[in-house]
């Protein structure tokens, strides 16, 4: 039992390792950053380790990998959130720096880009997440609410994060993304039934 155990969570972690180190590796060698300026593709891997980072989140939320229970997971869940919250900013911020017209355009949805309207749904929705984590006992919001909207909200930067990288033509790699934006969605998926998070929302109708 203990070597079966071990031999999953191996490969748990070996799956997990290679979503996220295959499209970083596609990122770095890709030609579209050749000639790129520095704070550019800075901003362009913040954005693909905020993809990871995605993964990562719902997972140790739900106490879903090994050697990491709740609530252990939990509270990494939290400081992994910050380091989130911090690769998005940078990402923003960087492409800010090269391009102000075009984030301008993209925070007030007026760019020609559709990608643009979903990374800034995706990035509201991530911010007031967090946001609502770090002041969860301060506005004394009950335990059963605030479940409800945190992974409300959590559900929508998931959403909002898988189509702008869909449809990006970016530096990932189409196969690699892809796979990775499914395994988001699916960890996503998996920790909300095995939180049966959707009971709280018939408990609140009742």
């Amino acid at each position: 039992m203990i070597r079966r155990a071990s031999i999953r969570a191996g490969l748990v972690w070996a799956g997990l390792g290679v979503l996220i180190a295959v499209p970083l590796t596609i990122a770095a060698t890709s030609p579209l950053i050749a000639w790129r300026q520095p704070v550019y593709i800075v901003a362009g891997f913040a954005g693909v380790i905020a993809m990871a980072l995605l993964l990562l989140q719902p997972l140790l939320a739900g106490g879903a990998l090994p050697g990491l229970p709740s609530p252990r997971g939990r509270r990494l869940h939290g400081w992994v959130g910050g380091v989130l919250v911090a690769a998005v900013a940078v990402h923003v911020a960087g492409l800010w720096l090269t391009s102000p017209p075009d984030v301008i355009d993209a925070l007030l949805f007026a760019s020609p880009t559709p990608f643009s309207d979903w990374g800034v749904i995706a990035m509201w929705a991530l911010f007031a997440a967090a946001l609502l984590a770090g002041l969860r006992f301060r506005l004394g919001i009950r335990p059963r609410i605030w479940r409800l909207a945190h992974t409300g909200l959590v559900a929508l930067a998931v959403a909002g994060s898988v189509v702008h990288a869909l449809l990006i033509e970016g530096t990932m790699g189409t196969a690699s993304k892809a796979l990775l934006c499914a395994a988001v969605v699916l960890a996503l998926i998996k920790t909300v039934a095995d939180l049966r998070t959707w009971t709280l929302l018939v408990r609140r109708r009742s």
